[in-house]
């Protein structure tokens, strides 16, 4: 438990995300963008024509960041690489899938979802 809190304490962490154009740009209006003194930005845009590859090395990058707290991304981008959500098991970041305008939230892919469905050793609500 130490590790963690010792990483938040007196830490201004961010929030990044990953995502379509549209979810981006709503979260860079909304103020979370940055770009730090080496120049790396704490989102990334994905469309048609973005290489999983580059959303893996994104996803990373983010993730192992030490200043960002929570990492937003679609959830069908996270879907693409729903083996490195999978396996990201430290509470920072958080990882938190969102919906895109275009492709609706299923809490039954979110692999936060999951593990609290397993902890809790019951079914996921449905809405």
């Amino acid at each position: 438990m130490a590790p963690v809190l010792g990483r938040v304490q007196g830490t201004d962490l961010k929030v990044a995300v990953i995502g379509d154009e549209d979810t981006v740009a709503g979260f860079l209006m909304a103020g979370i963008g940055m770009r730090d003194g080496l120049g790396r930005t704490n989102f990334f845009v994905v469309d048609s024509k973005t290489k999983r590859q580059d959303v893996e090395e994104a996803f990373r990058t983010l993730t192992e960041r030490q200043d960002i707290g929570i990492v937003l991304i679609n959830q069908h981008v996270a879907d693409d690489i729903r083996y490195l959500v999978d396996l990201h098991n430290k509470i920072i970041p958080t990882i938190l899938e969102i919906p895109s305008k275009d492709k609706p939230y299923d809490p039954s892919k979110d692999s936060v979802m999951q593990r609290i469905k397993f902890f809790f050793g019951g079914e996921l609500p449905t809405s």
